[in-house]
């Protein structure tokens, strides 16, 4: 856009060329903003990774049961999606919205099928005596004890509906999406670098919005890059003026402070949505803290709606997310094998290694000896 301006100094005039006066990005969805979009796609596709174990709680402590409801939650709780799919959708689902509801359908008391609900197609309804709610699937009520209802960030008004992110990453999402218009308008700009053209003040045909403009169709609009102008000597004046950059405009500092910002508010390391490099200590702590709080809130709900026995519960194992190298694992496990605390196969699943046969007892070395024994071990003596 050209902002024309006229000098109040006798026998010229000035054209300005910007940029633009002011950018207007519109309305964009939060699912539509790449930056919140990138980030939660990725937190969606780490939980997706996790596998569902059916655990039992026994005297001895708790061992993992395996059976063909285990298989259905963990291989296929979806006859068209797998459990990496099923898990992303509801997960990213959960983070942009809140509320994640999955329908349950069930035959001859056995579960048949999980169906994850679109939120477009979702609505909720608070009881206006009672404290509880009804769901709306495409506008037909289902009580929620019949769903599997996640949820993220409990409302402060109806703790059984969620809030996501929006509320917290609306603004961010505001400003980065100004930032891309700022950044695409300035590279589209016509008019690189800017220019003041002095022209006579006395010439009435570029006194008006209209005979300036004509002034720039005929004298300095060029149809092919490089061309040159050819302007009256004694009518014109050119001067170029430094053209301002995106580093002076600080739009990469603004950026790069909007995605630590949005990083910090869906709770991932900032490396993850571009910015800084791989940390594998922030990774692990990212695991720990989001990754296992919406895994926990997860197989609560799960465990809840899907789990009759007292005994059983379903837990989402996120100890193989942590990123580990291979000398920590190895140092790792084989402390914990020569202390009889793992098989010999246990660690070498661990290395991404077959089983070997003999491998499956529980090892330890001679000197390692319960403290009341201590003075019972063998001395080695030296003869003379």
């Amino acid at each position: 856009m050209a902002l024309f301006k006229k000098k109040q100094k006798r026998g010229a005039t000035g054209l300005f060329f910007d940029m633009h006066d002011v950018i207007e990005c519109g309305y964009i969805p939060l699912t539509e903003e790449p930056t919140i979009a990138t980030a939660c796609e990725r937190v969606a596709g780490i939980i997706g990774q996790v596998t569902w174990h059916i655990m039992s709680n026994t005297e001895a402590g708790d061992i993992r049961i395996i059976n063909e409801l285990s298989r259905k939650i963990d291989i296929n709780p979806n006859r068209y999606l797998t459990r990496q799919k099923f898990i992303e959708f509801v997960v990213n689902t959960l983070l942009l919205y809140g509320n994640a509801i999955v329908k349950v359908y069930t035959e001859n008391g056995f579960l048949r099928d999980l169906e994850p609900i679109a939120h477009s197609r979702v609505s909720f309804q608070a009881d206006p005596v009672g404290y509880g709610y009804i769901v709306f699937i495409d506008g037909i009520p289902e009580d929620p004890e019949n769903l599997l209802h996640f949820t993220l960030n409990p409302d402060k008004r109806y703790p059984w509906k969620g809030r996501g992110i929006i509320t917290n990453a609306r603004t961010v999402a505001e400003n980065l999406t100004q930032a891309a218009a700022t950044e695409k308008a300035f590279l589209k700009s016509k008019w690189k670098p800017p220019i003041v053209v002095k022209v006579d003040a006395l010439i009435d045909e570029f006194a008006s919005p209209e005979g300036r403009s004509k002034l720039a169709k005929d004298y300095l609009e060029s149809s092919d890059t490089g061309e040159p102008w050819f302007i009256p000597a004694e009518q014109f004046q050119v001067e170029t003026i430094k053209p301002l950059t995106l580093q002076d405009l600080a739009i990469a500092d603004t950026v790069k402070l909007n995605k630590q910002t949005a990083a910090a508010i869906v709770g991932v390391p900032p490396f993850i949505v571009g910015v800084g490099d791989f940390n594998k200590d922030a990774f692990n702590n990212f695991v720990n803290t989001t990754v296992r709080k919406i895994v926990t809130g997860v197989q609560q709900e799960l465990t809840k709606k899907l789990i009759l026995s007292e005994k059983w519960y379903i837990r989402g194992n996120i100890w193989s997310l942590l990123e580990w190298d291979i000398a920590t694992i190895s140092t790792v496990f084989n402390a914990a094998s020569d202390r009889g605390y793992v098989t010999g196969n246990e660690v070498r699943d661990r290395l991404n290694l077959e089983p070997k046969e003999g491998l499956d007892e529980l090892r330890i070395l001679e000197n390692y000896i319960p403290y009341d024994m201590s003075g019972n071990q063998k001395k080695l003596f030296t003869e003379e």
